[in-house]
């Protein structure tokens, strides 16, 4: 669930700052490191390191250089380990030229690919399954950057949507699944590529669309040319997941309003179970906290901002470790002095992952004089681990998973515990079932025939 950004300036004006205040509007998608990639005097140049965009990234030394083209990455870690060398962009010099990319998602073919390139050669320098892209562009040393990339591209299943950098050309393309989201963004004659529409605004960009599933961008003096992957997928797969928690609610993906499918999971909510007399409805800030407004306008229940969240304390789900998850957590939300007393607090929360939040949340929200506390969840149970880049890699770490509904409400201490299911979740996000991902609810994953990734290179 990493953030990517480039920029292209046809008028041959400096981007990189663009490019830093851009991945400062992506940082809620990683907070594990940052970096932005250029070319200049036929080599790549890449400045990165750990920590949030400004921790990791000078944007006064950024705006002295002079490149007209550059791409970023802020980091959440999924594939690879949190080592430095695995932050974003990847680059290399190689025979066709200079190339960086930096890549959204989950390879799901990346170690049968690895192993394959390593036993014909290729000496990896990172543990990230995004440079098997590039050792596979590689090992075409005789065939031009763009063909070698779409060429690559064929050969890998998953989920990607990256910007790529040649020396004077700046790509972005997204997988034939649509898995992960991919937005383009145009200021005069300068064009931008972001994970989420959210990022132009910072920048005086204007939103011009989504790239489509499938689809190559190519950018360069001429402006944008549309290429299509020679991959033909069975149907679409946009992540559910993004409009439930990860994308920020004024973002638009796939032609649908993040703030809008938020608002009605919790109206979908409020249809799925009548509030208990003298309650208030609250939500845990801040993917909650729409769906509990939904839910609270629907009812026609009082909603309270009964949970305030300490805005210096980073996102506790994409932690790398749990123990750094469970110390967020403790630190992060407080509730309201009493907003609760006497009152029957329904609680909206976007999901239940692992239970370090919720059980925390009851337990405090219980002792801040709730008389009752009702744990409603703007999506369906998480069971199933997701491949396509979100960190949960095995059922274990999921307490859905462990426990049906009345032992997950006993375990985390609620009064009641609601959820909707994947038709709801669907509706609600306004996109047709066969659209969309619900792997991570209901185990639907991508399947061998759908896949493609032929190993031959």
């Amino acid at each position: 669930m990493c953030g990517v950004f480039g920029a292209y300036s046809a008028s041959g004006a400096p981007v990189l700052e663009d490019v830093y205040l851009g991945l400062s509007a992506l940082q809620h998608r990683g907070q594990l490191s940052a970096g932005v990639a250029w070319t200049q005097g036929g080599s790549v140049h890449i400045k990165k390191g750990l920590g949030l965009v400004h921790e990791a990234l000078q944007q006064n030394e950024l705006a002295e250089i002079e490149a007209h083209a550059a791409i970023g990455h802020v980091r959440y870690a999924t594939a690879g380990g949190t080592e430095r060398e695995n932050s974003q962009p990847l680059g290399a010099n190689y025979a066709q030229g200079p190339v960086a990319i930096a890549h959204n998602g989950n390879l799901t073919n990346a170690t049968a690919l690895s192993s394959y390139l390593a036993n014909r050669g290729a000496i990896f320098q990172t543990t990230c399954d995004t440079e098997t892209i590039i050792q596979l562009m590689a090992h075409q040393p005789s065939t031009v950057q763009l063909e070698a990339l779409e060429n690559a591209l064929t050969k890998i299943t998953g989920a990607y949507s990256i910007a790529v950098l040649f020396e004077d050309c700046l790509i972005a393309a997204r997988d034939p699944w649509g898995f992960r989201p991919l937005a383009l963004g145009r200021r005069g004659d300068d064009y931008f590529v972001a994970s989420e529409s959210c990022a132009f605004e910072i920048i005086g960009a204007e939103f011009l669309r989504d790239v489509e599933a499938g689809e190559i961008l190519v950018i360069d003096r001429r402006g944008v040319i549309s290429r299509r992957l020679p991959i033909t997928a069975q149907r679409l797969r946009h992540c559910s997941f993004e409009y439930v928690y990860f994308a920020r609610p004024d973002s638009v993906i796939d032609g649908r309003s993040v703030y809008e499918a938020r608002k009605n999971l919790g109206a979908c909510l409020a249809r799925g179970g009548k509030c208990p007399q003298n309650s208030i409805v609250a939500g845990m800030p801040d993917s909650g906290t729409l769906a509990a407004l939904g839910l609270a306008q629907e009812a026609g229940v009082p909603f309270e901002a009964g949970v305030v969240r300490n805005r210096y304390v980073g996102r506790t789900f994409i932690q790398p470790t749990q123990r750094v998850r469970e110390a967020g957590v403790k630190i992060k939300l407080n509730p309201q002095p009493g907003i609760f007393d006497g009152k029957e607090a329904v609680i909206v929360d976007d999901s239940i992952v692992r239970g370090t939040t919720a059980g925390r949340t009851v337990s405090t929200i219980r002792g801040a004089g709730a008389k009752k506390v009702h744990m409603c969840i703007a999506s369906p149970p998480v069971r199933y681990p997701c491949y396509y880049g979100i960190d949960t890699p095995s059922s274990e770490e999921l307490i859905a998973a462990q426990s049906d509904i009345e032992e997950l409400r006993r375990k985390i201490g609620a009064d009641t515990l609601r959820y909707i299911s994947c038709e709801e979740l669907c509706e609600s996000i306004g996109l047709p079932r066969e659209e969309l991902c619900t792997a991570c609810f209901d185990g639907g994953y991508l399947d061998e025939e759908e896949g493609g990734g032929r190993l031959e290179v």
